[in-house]
């Protein structure tokens, strides 16, 4: 089995989308003094699809939306010469031949969520050409379902955010995940609200459902620290990316304290940047996202490498390539999802690109194991009525 050819698509939503209200989430675009809305620099509505097709009709679906117009030069200029005419079952070969030969210029950011779309689809064409599910490549089965976690929970007015809140807890979630829209600039008023947020979740949910939230990179260690004590009483799963993903020391300050759970990574990159992490450590959860990390041929190694710290992984958004990651691994707790809602930020958006993504039930999730590779297909016909197509 050769790679024969290579796809990239960039898909831009052109449907309805909701738009974000004030303190809608805190984000590091927040200490900043602009005329826009911090958060829209945040927001998505592109994504990048790759096929990569074998010459024995295999077809491998993998995906990216961290800035996806840069991706597809990255894949058909740099990574595409690498794979044509390659066995795709030499993956881990493949894989260091695209880091390697972009070291000089990549290594994280948009060249490692290239490789990872292409690694992705890569593992993809494995589960197909075996007539396995990529879990069971990965491992098998550690899991009869996999737990999720209802997460949305966008700062709002806090009757609609209690309303949210009793939603997922009578759909059977047994974890939900919040958003702070507070944060610095907003002095001592805003850590008030912030805390007003988390109170409606927590009282709301009860005692018996876990109760994360998330910060988004909106805060400095200076007031992570002073949100720590006015937090410590609402029993926090973990708090989520305090501080930028650069200040390690912050991150391993803040778990030091040992007050609440410090999560993060969803901004880190390979087993490298999650080593120095483990090292200093700076984490509780580590929280990958597999279409940004390096694909599933770095996650299976990160994952190995934090159970031998105990530290669990829970990546980084729903969707089937974290799934995967997820069943075959004993040191993922459960996984991350996003509801079925309008288009807003743009986590949303594979919902409308992808068949195939299992819909939570109780709050849980299940891959069908007679579904070979990830399971997923594309939807052609909404890419074509509700997306404007690159190709």
């Amino acid at each position: 089995m050769k790679i024969r050819e290579v796809r990239t698509r960039v898909v831009q939503w052109k449907g309805k989308t909701v738009p974000l209200q004030p303190h809608f989430c805190t984000n590091p675009m927040d200490l900043l003094s602009l005329s826009t809305a911090s958060m829209s620099t945040f927001t998505f509505h592109y994504w990048l699809i790759v096929e990569i097709f074998t010459d024995d009709g295999q077809v491998g679906i993998g995906n990216a939306a961290l800035a996806p117009q840069m991706l597809k030069p990255v894949i058909d200029h740099y990574l595409k010469p690498i794979l044509i005419g390659a066995d795709p079952w030499n993956i881990e070969f493949l894989w260091q031949h695209m880091y390697r030969k972009t070291m000089a210029f990549g290594r994280k950011g948009i060249v490692m969520a290239a490789i990872s779309a292409v690694d992705i689809a890569l593992w993809d064409i494995l589960g197909k050409s075996a007539k396995q599910p990529v879990y069971r490549l990965l491992g098998g089965r550690t899991k009869t379902r996999i737990p999720v976690y209802a997460s949305r929970l966008y700062s709002d007015k806090l009757d609609k955010l209690a309303e949210e809140t009793r939603g997922y807890k009578d759909a059977g979630y047994k974890a939900m995940k919040l958003r702070f829209g507070w944060g610095p600039a907003d002095g001592a008023a805003g850590m008030q609200r912030n805390v007003e947020l988390v109170r409606t979740v927590r009282e709301t949910a009860g005692s018996e459902i876990d109760v994360m939230a998330d910060a988004y990179m909106g805060w400095t260690l200076d007031y992570a620290k002073r949100m720590l004590p006015l937090l410590e009483a609402f029993q926090l799963r973990w708090l989520e990316e305090p501080v930028i993903p650069d200040d390690i020391h912050g991150y391993a300050e803040l778990k030091s304290y040992g007050r609440i759970p410090i999560a993060g990574g969803e901004h880190e990159f390979t087993q490298y940047g999650f080593r120095d992490l483990l090292a200093a450590r700076a984490v509780d959860y580590i929280q990958f996202d597999t279409n940004r990390v390096g694909g599933i041929t770095q996650a299976r190694k990160i994952t190995a490498l934090a159970e031998s710290h105990s530290i669990p992984v829970v990546p980084h958004a729903g969707q089937m390539h974290n799934y995967h990651v997820v069943m075959a691994n004993l040191n993922c707790p459960m996984a991350e999802y996003f509801p079925v809602v309008d288009v807003e930020v743009g986590n949303e958006l594979f919902w409308y690109i992808f068949e195939g993504e299992p819909k939570a039930k109780d709050g849980f999730i299940d891959l069908d194991e007679n579904v070979p590779g990830l399971g997923l297909t594309i939807n052609e016909k909404n890419l074509a009525e509700n997306f404007e197509v690159i190709e």
